[in-house]
């Protein structure tokens, strides 16, 4: 059994604890909002005020916000989660943020005696819960082995890439893929629609087609009916497609899909879609085809 903390218990990071307090674990969490937590509280994770706390009474801290900013504020200050590292300790940032911040704030960590990798995962909630999430690791090699028994008790495909920022490169280009099969499937819907075969039939045959990766399996019958509670909205889909769009430019890596599907996310947003899952791409598109969505 890890003595470990989590900093950021939103839909994802709270089902990592659960699964995490299942294997055996001690937690120790934080989260802006206790309200949100407090079912994993009842399960046994112990509360603490700041993530600096966290940091302090956890070996190994998993932190997951929602981009470089929320990393920043959880991170520095007197209440930050650096405050409460010290000698041997090791962090683990599961956040999707730009690759250049997130070495950055490992070179901090490392002052203080501490190591840091990111760790960004690929899945959604249903698939951490069907235990099938990939983790991708960037950072000293030797801090991966020993956090690699750890993160498989998260996800059973975790796989190091190299130095620390590596990871967070390897999800941007697995994420930018999200957006743009979501249009190419979406195309495919509408074409077949105008045609004269039915939604259904259509959305049917294209999740049981060569074309069909796990994401269209499990995401393309959400042009059916979107979910209760968006998996993963337009607005964390357009952040990661602007970091993708970033770091091609800097590499010098022509991305003509990305800043296409990313235009898609844009107009979902112009028509108050925002808060939907990132498969109302469709919807946008419908209504450029003269299609009731």
């Amino acid at each position: 059994m890890a003595n470990l903390g989590f900093v950021g218990l939103g839909t994802m990071g709270s089902q990592m604890v659960n699964r995490l307090m299942v294997k055996g674990h001690a937690v120790t969490g934080y989260n802006r909002t206790r309200a949100k937590a407090q079912w994993l509280i009842d399960s046994g994770m112990k509360w603490a005020d700041s993530p600096r706390e966290v940091a302090r009474a956890a070996d190994v801290t998993f932190s997951m916000v929602t981009n470089s900013a929320a990393l920043a504020a959880i991170a520095d200050g007197s209440d930050g989660m650096i405050a409460g590292l010290s000698a041997g300790k090791l962090l683990a940032d599961m956040s999707t943020v730009g690759p250049d911040f997130s070495r950055s704030l490992a070179v901090r960590v490392r002052e203080k005696g501490a190591d840091m990798v990111d760790s960004p995962v690929s899945g959604s909630v249903i698939t951490l819960q069907q235990g099938k999430l990939s983790v991708m690791v960037g950072g000293r090699r030797e801090t991966f082995d020993r956090l690699k028994p750890l993160l498989e008790d998260i996800g059973p495909k975790v796989t190091y890439v190299g130095e620390n920022g590596l990871a967070l490169s390897m999800k941007i280009a697995v994420n930018l893929n999200l957006a743009v099969q979501m249009l190419a499937f979406s195309e495919g819907v509408l074409l077949a629609e105008k045609s004269g075969i039915a939604r259904d039939v259509a959305v049917d045959v294209l999740t049981h087609s060569a074309i069909a990766s796990p994401m269209i399996q499990y995401r393309g019958p959400f042009v059916l009916k979107q979910p209760d509670e968006a998996w993963f909205d337009v607005n964390m889909m357009q952040k990661d497609m602007n970091l993708a769009l970033e770091l091609g430019r800097k590499l010098d890596v022509p991305l003509p899909t990305t800043a296409v599907a990313n235009e898609f996310l844009t107009s979902a947003r112009a028509m108050g879609l925002a808060k939907k899952d990132l498969a109302v791409m469709f919807d946008v598109l419908a209504r450029m085809s003269g299609v009731t969505a």
